[in-house]
């Protein structure tokens, strides 16, 4: 088959960043006053999460430093949810795969599936939380925040989710997912969380946000009083910072890899406007015909939720997969469609091939394809000769090179990244 010929381009973006995270997280925690709420000795528990969130272990370690300079004793308890094979030894690993051990933060991690319950909600849902958690004189909560893959309100993804299915721990996860398909995630997030602020020992909030690069782009410290109000606030500001392709119409999209700490769906929905969530309503943009994932992440650790969003895949994908890892993370998450097997080609010619007959009349060549990394490396891509067009009239756009053959190996691999 006559293949497109792509072009490297790059989208001009400048945004924000923060040059020493260690020293922001200080600076914010410091501003809060918090002498006269620790008491010396004090244990404190820090969430862990596991979203790859950008400079996680220095966050977590700033953290950290900053309670023991209050006279605090704090320790980390892994927030994942269902994460980790929704296994305590399984959550530890998550951890160790950003950086964050009991030898690289200086203090313990107590990783544990155990909860307890501080409540029930008025439409029956227990509020679960992490047992050394809820043991605890106080809890600091740490979380990126950026917007949901699955649902949109005025908190998504952050420091009250963490509250709610973070701390839930998988029980927790598997009871405020099965509440969206009754109530909705935009009701059941904030109004556990609110609970939830209520009932535990909450020290203080801090948030993250990352800019297209993946890198921290501002840390705010907030008092619990003030914490739904600040994530509210940085949710929006979240919403600017965050990448997108450029392309509203595609017959293919090319994701050389997805994984965990990329997307909690291991390619963001928001990117690639696609959900797959019920009852959700499928997104009318942007619209690409069909997708094709290459290969899993090292760090996913074989968790492959998210290959169920693309059409088609490639046999190195599927021996990386962990149907454990995978399958517990989908049903925790009500969401099995994202899961599901795509088409598996051996080879990459196999599936792009294979993927270009698929998108109606228009001839290969003639097709609109781009190629990404992943759905949170977007600066630079690839795009086909059909798209040129639509660079061209673009300021935000520039081309970096080409045009470039699709060039593969004998085994019929891409032979460049």
């Amino acid at each position: 088959m006559l293949l497109p010929k792509m072009h490297r381009i790059r989208q001009k973006v400048d945004p924000p960043v923060v040059a020493d995270v260690a020293a922001a997280v200080a600076s914010e925690i410091r501003k809060l006053n918090l002498a006269g709420r620790v008491k010396p000795g004090a244990r404190v528990a820090v969430t862990g999460g596991s979203r790859g969130v950008a400079n996680i272990a220095a966050i977590l370690k700033a953290t950290c430093e900053s309670l023991k300079a209050l006279g605090a004793k704090p320790f980390i308890v892994p927030a994942m949810g269902s994460h980790g094979g929704a296994t305590a030894e399984g959550q530890l690993k998550v951890l160790a795969r950003y950086g964050v051990t009991t030898e690289s933060m200086g203090v313990p991690i107590l990783s544990s599936m155990e909860t307890v319950e501080i409540g029930r909600m008025s439409w029956g849902f227990p509020v679960l939380v992490d047992k050394n958690a809820s043991e605890a004189d106080h809890i600091v909560l740490v979380n990126r925040i950026k917007p949901h893959t699955n649902f949109r309100a005025h908190v998504e993804s952050g420091l009250m989710k963490m509250l709610v299915i973070g701390l839930g721990k998988h029980q927790g996860a598997i009871m405020a997912h099965r509440a969206a398909v009754d109530v909705g995630l935009p009701k059941a997030i904030p109004e556990v969380a609110r609970f939830s602020l209520s009932k535990l020992p909450i020290l203080f909030g801090l948030g993250t946000l990352e800019n297209v690069r993946h890198q921290t782009a501002k840390v705010e410290a907030m008092l619990p009083e003030a914490l739904e109000e600040t994530e509210a606030r940085l949710l929006t500001e979240a919403w600017t910072l965050l990448g997108r392709i450029p392309f509203e119409f595609l017959h293919l999209l090319i994701v050389d890899e997805l994984g965990k700490e990329i997307s909690g769906t291991g390619m963001d929905p928001n990117v690639i406007g696609r959900m797959y969530f019920s009852p959700n309503e499928e997104p009318k943009s942007p619209r690409y015909i069909r997708i094709l994932v290459r290969d899993l992440t090292e760090k996913t650790a074989g968790n492959a939720v998210g290959m169920g969003l693309a059409d088609f895949s490639t046999r190195r994908l599927a021996n990386k997969i962990n149907f454990q890892y995978t399958y517990t993370n989908a049903l925790t998450g009500l969401s099995p469609m994202r899961s599901k097997m795509p088409i598996i080609f051996e080879t990459d010619r196999d599936a792009i091939e294979g993927a270009l007959k698929t998108i109606g009349l228009t001839e290969p060549p003639d097709a609109k394809v781009a190629r990404i990394k992943n759905t949170l490396d977007l600066e630079y891509l690839f795009v086909s000769d059909a798209l040129l067009p639509e660079v061209k009239e673009r300021t935000d756009l520039e081309i970096v090179s080409g045009p470039h053959p699709f060039e593969f190996t004998a085994q019929g691999d891409l032979a460049t990244n």
